[in-house]
């Protein structure tokens, strides 16, 4: 199976040429966690959950993107779309710029 690649942006428009975060480290971490998704040990920068991996940026914050990679396309979707809805993010497909709606 391959690992699928996205990138998570805030859908806030960039200022001064500066992309808009997502949220303080502590936040995006936090909300997270209500999605059963965080880190095997406490500060780190990759987030795990149910079918799905997070990559923050090191010593980042706040958090202004993040990587996204599938690790089971069976259960990671649905995740997925409750995290987009829930926090507002925008989600693009590294290979085709494509960007998901949740």
């Amino acid at each position: 199976m391959s690992r699928r690649q996205f990138v998570i942006l805030s859908r806030e428009p960039a200022r001064d040429g500066e992309m808009p975060p997502l949220g303080s480290r502590s936040d995006v971490t936090a909300g997270l966690a209500h999605c059963n998704t965080g880190p095997e040990i406490a500060g780190g920068d990759m987030l795990y959950g149910p079918g799905l991996e997070f990559q923050l940026p090191p010593n980042q914050d706040p958090i202004r993107q993040m990587v996204l990679t599938i690790s089971d396309d069976d259960i990671a979707w649905i995740m997925i779309m409750r995290i987009a809805r829930e926090f507002g993010w925008k989600i693009l497909d590294t290979e085709s710029g494509r960007e998901f709606q949740a």
